[in-house]
């Protein structure tokens, strides 16, 4: 069947691309700083999503994903080092502790 006129070629639906805004807010509560670019970018999929940039919209989840990857490992990091140190801290005041009494 040839398309004529009033004939329309069935749309196939955009695909679906995970903005990561989950992942974003998550990685907040981790390292901030490398957060907020996390969600700038998972804001923009979806509008561009909207428009037909699809090139657009993998590009911003891409990006979204990675500064939250970065925000969350640096974070996770950053807490061990930080527990480690109250752990040793802990240690040491309860060792001159015993050694004063």
């Amino acid at each position: 069947m040839q398309p004529g006129y009033g004939y329309q070629q069935p749309q196939q639906p955009p695909p679906r691309i995970d903005n990561n805004m989950t992942m974003s807010i998550v990685a907040i509560f981790f390292f901030w700083p490398l957060a907020i670019p996390a969600i700038i970018n998972a804001s923009k999929v979806n509008p561009a999503l909207m428009v037909g940039d699809y090139a657009g919209a993998q590009n911003a989840a891409n990006e979204s994903r990675r500064w939250s990857k970065l925000a969350l490992i640096i974070g996770i990091i950053l807490w061990v080092i930080g527990i480690v140190c109250w752990v040793v801290l802990f240690a040491t005041a309860a060792s001159v502790s015993t050694s004063i009494n």
